[in-house]
């Protein structure tokens, strides 16, 4: 006979925090609606609507947006969030530069600044102090105040462990256990901070706005200088025990191949992430560089040469074979419906050579699940990893029903 746990008991805090949240992310993500069309959509009663909706707007947080005729009745009141209710910063720590970004609270883009990094292994020192200096630069540029910003999400190449200290280990990069959040406040960064893997932000990014939307199970892939993936199940992301879930790049995709970053050998990462396919050209050109001043330029160029140099098309044709057979495994392992390609070297290997990358695929996965799975580009193009970042504070008003300035965050939010 098994152990029968408690159960646990549901405050009238918890109901309210619950009824909030639901009608909040309904308006969130399909309002404009009217009250009526709430109730029906959430199951919530009227009268709950109504004194809900009533607060929210109190607030400030919905506002009206138009009427809309009824049958027979009164025009009905539409309802959305209030764009002008807040802002919130994206930034995306890449191992060539930190991008920030600042949107309203629905996601408009109001500015953006770009600092590259000098070592694709960025002293996270440097890294803090271009994070910082991006935040003054975006909220100075759009003209807002700072004490509108509900928070800045950030996405790093790296495994975020939550804990007391929040801690980010990216040995691709050769950080080891840097204290992100103590280091961005020692710069001077006062809001709430929320972090996390940026193939998870991208992920997050997509499945809201992107090639992911209407999917409830996906796993949205990113490939730039390294590998990682964001996979969604039920409509969630799955984090494994300590949040490292979505390694794809270091999946092992050829035994006893190619040194990679991660210091293991084989990692799908050394022969698709730009880094390694870069390196993989370099040595079939007998040590001679593809051209360009820095990594992207330099992939850009490959793709480039690819009509007209027999080595770059073979080069690229052998990663679109190596990508399509790690995507497979995707299929094989999660049985998604969905995978989008993102991440700026993905973007534009996908633009070229998605079709080949399909059909290796669907001959390293079981015919029947491939058969039900898509394969598609990201939309949100390179800027998905800090659109995704400025998405966890929305996330955290959304979940709690309140203002994360105020409420705090159980992810990635510093005290």
């Amino acid at each position: 006979m098994g152990i029968r746990m408690p159960a646990k008991r549901t405050t009238v805090r918890d109901l309210r925090r619950h009824n909030r949240s639901l009608l909040l992310s309904k308006l969130y993500f399909d309002g404009p609606l009217s009250r009526h069309e709430l109730s029906g959509l959430t199951g919530l009663s009227a009268a709950t609507v109504s004194n809900v909706t009533a607060e929210l707007g109190e607030e400030r947080l919905i506002t009206e947006a138009g009427l809309v005729e009824s049958d027979g009745g009164r025009p009905r009141v539409l309802l959305r969030v209030d764009p002008a209710y807040g802002h919130v910063a994206g930034v995306d720590i890449g191992e060539t530069g930190v991008k920030v970004e600042l949107f309203d609270l629905t996601m408009n883009r109001l500015a953006t600044v770009e600092h590259p990094l000098a070592s694709p292994r960025p002293d996270a020192a440097a890294a803090v102090t271009q994070v910082a200096s991006g935040l003054r630069e975006v909220i100075t540029e759009s003209g807002i105040d700072e004490a509108t910003v509900l928070g800045v999400g950030v996405g790093v190449p790296g495994t975020v462990e939550q804990g007391e200290a929040l801690r980010v280990h990216a040995p691709t990069i050769g950080w080891k256990g840097v204290p992100l959040t103590d280091l961005l406040r020692a710069e001077g960064v006062e809001l709430p901070l929320f972090i996390d893997n940026g193939a998870k932000t991208q992920g997050q990014g997509e499945m809201w706005f992107g090639a992911g939307r209407g999917a409830r199970h996906a796993v949205i892939v990113l490939i730039g200088s390294g590998v990682g993936a964001a996979v969604v199940t039920d409509g969630t992301t799955y984090r494994g025990s300590t949040s490292s879930a979505g390694e794809w790049g270091h999946t092992t995709i050829v035994y006893g191949g190619q040194e990679c970053r991660c210091g293991s050998r084989g990692c799908l990462e050394s022969y698709v992430g730009a880094e390694g396919v870069l390196a993989r050209y370099r040595k079939a050109r007998g040590g001679k560089a593809a051209s360009g001043e820095d990594e992207q330029t330099q992939f850009a160029a490959l793709l480039e040469s690819a009509g007209k140099s027999k080595t770059a098309a073979k080069v690229l044709e052998e990663t679109a074979g190596y990508l399509g057979a790690g995507i497979g495994n995707l299929i094989n392992l999660f049985n998604p419906e969905r995978i989008v390609l993102g991440g700026w070297a993905g973007l534009a290997l996908g633009e070229e050579y998605l079709p080949e990358i399909r059909r290796v695929a669907g001959e390293h996965a079981l015919a029947h699940v491939f058969d039900q799975t898509e394969i598609e580009l990201g939309q949100l193009g390179p800027d998905a990893v800090a659109i995704g970042a400025a998405t966890l504070p929305v996330a955290a008003l959304l979940d709690q029903g309140a203002d994360p300035r105020t409420a705090g965050s159980k992810r990635g939010t510093a005290a």
